[in-house]
């Protein structure tokens, strides 16, 4: 069953691209160069919509003029923003002169789906988009006022927090280091505090340069900072400015065995996770660390109500560049610097525009607070060492269980692949365990994940890069098998063994029996759940395990191939001895490997039949049986020199040799043609699969093998489909 749907356009056309899902139209919409796109979200690689709008002649030549390279002076898309149910927001770079219009969504009828841009009613993208198409940038939309941060100039010297409404333009002050020091604009949302709408707050997440007080280096902080959505400015001073923009530092960081932490500062992305409070979501952050030291990411999630008691904590201040932060002591101004007009606070103003000069002018001097806010729990929720590879991508979907409520956490990294993770938190030992769900690979090609939407309503994840969009279903419950041990020990809170097979879980119980159900997240324990759980007289614990047959080359090596059902196990070797087992341990001749069982230097005593078993959370199941078969050396010589005595072609080398490990002259390896003629066809498939794994077939072997006889061939496609039943190892999931 097909997981993965693919949308590609031209290349270079999603550069620098935006998405943006519409549940109630059903669409995913996309801002790439020079053109717009509307998909269908059941299947986005049918039925979709395009709008080319490029950048005009005019503005080419003068983008060309002002010494920009051709492919700069394109129109990049960079907002895209539900203006109301009829209309978007779009606004691009339009080759370094920002331009803005309204795309047509609706016609208010029943009927196919509109998607035009509405060419006389262009607008100024000043302040709205940057101007250069690498620009980092945010937005979000509310009552029809737009919120963004972003680089307002041609250069990117003047960053800011705007607001633009109908009749009104607010914005950071200019030139001002203490508002906004080279900030790199990450995400943002309006969030309420209460019931009342006039004291909506608008937060943006951002990274920024911060001067340490001996004035020696340039450190990078992470974020939050908070306006008030009825903002209006003052009235003698700060007149079109935030009067209420205020920030704080969020910490991320990990505890050294010498006292001192180990930060993680750059924020990569966030994620605002919505509840059915929506006064109180969860914020979830990617982060990297910009140590020497250590190299790494780690996502940490935070509350509102901590954000929110920062903000409402004391005022940071210092007396000159080169001192230290220090809690302000001084008198605070009446209403509090950075609250909102509104009746929860006192209702005394009506409007910013009433606050008086003295706190304008102190949140103007003082807005950065002292208190930083701590994730949830003092640690990240997730650990990631930078070696294996970058990360660039979050998105979290909140999953209900048997055993309670689950984010599930969707990493995208730089290499194509996105990665299911669930966090558990132990409270007794105040630590967090991390369980790798699957690695999906997600297109062909290597490229970084740019964005991921998630859609808990369709569960489907809708994941952006510069080759395309890719549309994959979040769970393929099949994947872990039909037994009730595989499906436990899966730990995926999308599935659960439903009598018969793992399936999709059924909260509600409508579609199986609960008394069947099997499902057990936190811990995995197979054991408990599914031990001497007979359905029809079949045991369902244990599946029977066909015996494979190998060969191996006496003084050549060979891999017994086994991998675990899942990530987390351990594996354990044995041999059979009769009626007993004896476990194999490593040496230097014999490795165990995360593919199998290397044996570097086959030697007679090896033959026998092998048994591979994991081992999780107590539960051992036997994985693979493996029957190996150790061919005299000098049997094959003797074969080969017969072929030849009787006017036989020489054996080809395989293609890719490696010199025998053997002490003794070098062995020759066969190609599997002698191998048939020495075993026999009947064995062909089996022959034909060890040699690929030992000997790395080549491209033009592959294709030769086509031209062969079908009954000859070995099915590749199988496991190149996903059709392995090894459920959390690495999947490629790119479309086809």
């Amino acid at each position: 069953m097909n997981r993965t749907w693919l949308f590609e356009a031209p290349e270079g056309t999603f550069q620098h691209s935006t998405l943006l899902l519409d549940e109630h139209e059903g669409r995913l919409f996309i801002g790439g160069r020079d053109s717009l796109y509307s998909l269908n979200l059941d299947k986005i690689n049918t039925a979709h919509k395009q709008i080319y709008w490029p950048s005009s002649a005019e503005q080419t030549e003068d983008c060309l003029m002002q010494g920009r390279e051709r492919p700069e002076c394109a129109n990049y898309i960079k907002l895209l923003q539900q203006y109301n149910r009829t209309h978007l927001l779009a606004c691009g770079t339009g080759a370094f002169n920002p331009v803005c219009a309204f795309i047509r969504i609706n016609d208010g009828v029943e009927g196919d789906k509109v998607f035009r841009l509405e060419a006389d009613h262009l607008l100024s993208g000043r302040g709205r988009s940057p101007f250069h198409p690498s620009s980092p940038t945010t937005s979000t939309i509310s009552r029809r006022e737009l919120y963004v941060g972003l680089y307002t100039d041609y250069w990117e010297n003047d960053a800011a927090l705007c607001r633009l409404g109908d009749h009104s333009y607010t914005r950071t002050e200019g030139d001002d280091k203490q508002q906004l020091n080279e900030p790199k604009f990450v995400g943002s949302a309006v969030i309420p505090d209460n019931d009342d709408p006039e004291d909506d707050k608008v937060y943006f997440f951002f990274t920024e340069r911060v001067i340490s007080a001996d004035g020696g280096g340039r450190a990078v902080h992470a974020r939050v900072g908070r306006v008030c959505a009825n903002d209006q400015g003052g009235q003698r001073m700060l007149v079109n400015r935030w009067s209420s923009f205020l920030k704080t530092r969020l910490i991320c960081s990990v505890s050294g065995p010498n006292g001192i932490d180990t930060h993680f500062d750059e924020l990569e992305d966030v994620f605002v996770l919505k509840k059915r409070d929506e006064k109180n979501p969860e914020i979830f952050g990617l982060f990297s660390s910009t140590s020497a030291v250590f190299q790494g990411y780690a996502v940490c999630l935070y509350k509102m109500e901590d954000i929110r008691a920062a903000f409402n904590g004391p005022f940071a201040h210092r007396e000159h560049s080169d001192h230290h932060w220090s809690v302000y002591e001084g008198k605070v101004p009446y209403p509090r610097p950075g609250s909102c007009a509104s009746k929860v606070n006192w209702g005394h103003f009506s409007s910013s525009k009433d606050f008086p000069d003295e706190v304008l002018r102190f949140v103007r001097s003082h807005p950065l607070l002292f208190r930083p806010v701590h994730p949830l729990h003092k640690q990240p929720v997730l650990l990631h060492t930078a070696g294996e590879r970058r990360l660039t991508q979050l998105a979290v979907d909140r999953v209900e269980a048997e055993d309670g409520h689950y984010n599930v956490l969707y990493i995208g990294t730089g290499d194509s692949v996105v990665l299911k993770v669930i966090t558990i938190y132990n409270k007794e030992a105040g630590s967090v365990e991390e369980v790798l769900l699957e690695e999906l690979q997600v297109f062909h090609v290597s490229v970084p994940i740019t964005e991921i939407l998630i859609s808990s309503k369709r569960q489907q994840l809708y994941v952006g890069s510069e080759v395309g969009v890719a549309q994959v279903r979040v769970q393929q419950c099949d994947l872990y098998g039909s037994a009730c041990a595989d499906c436990c020990l899966a730990r995926d809170p999308y599935c659960a063994w439903d009598g018969h097979t793992c399936s999709r879980y059924d909260p509600a119980g409508l579609y199986t029996k609960r008394r069947f159900r099997r499902q057990d997240v936190r811990h995995g324990n197979a054991v408990q759940q599914c031990n001497g759980l007979q359905i029809s007289g079949r045991l369902l614990i244990k599946d029977v395990i066909e015996q494979k047959l190998l060969y191996g080359v006496e003084s050549n090596s060979t891999l017994l191939e086994c991998r675990p059902k899942s990530l987390q196990a351990s594996l354990l070797w044995f041999k059979l001895k009769g009626t007993n087992t004896e476990e194999i341990k490593g040496d230097e001749r014999v490795i165990q490997t995360a593919h199998g069982l290397l044996l570097l230097r086959v030697l007679k005593s090896d033959a026998g039949v092998y048994l591979c078993q994991s081992v999780e959370h107590g539960f051992v199941q036997t994985v693979a049986k493996l029957s190996l078969v150790v061919l005299n050396e000098e049997k094959v010589e003797f074969f080969h020199r017969g072929a030849e005595h009787e006017g036989v072609a020489q054996p080809r080398a395989p293609p890719c040799p490696t010199p025998s490990l053997s002490t003794g002259p070098t062995s020759t390896k066969l190609w599997y043609k002698e191998f048939l003629d020495l075993i026999g066809y009947s064995n062909f498939q089996r022959v034909e699969q060890y040699c690929e794994r030992v000997w790395c077939v080549s491209e033009r072997k592959r294709k030769k093998m086509k031209s062969m006889p079908p009954k000859w061939r070995f099915s590749h496609n199988a496991e190149r489909q996903g059709k392995s039943r090894a459920p959390r190892h690495t999947r490629d999931h790119s479309a086809s």
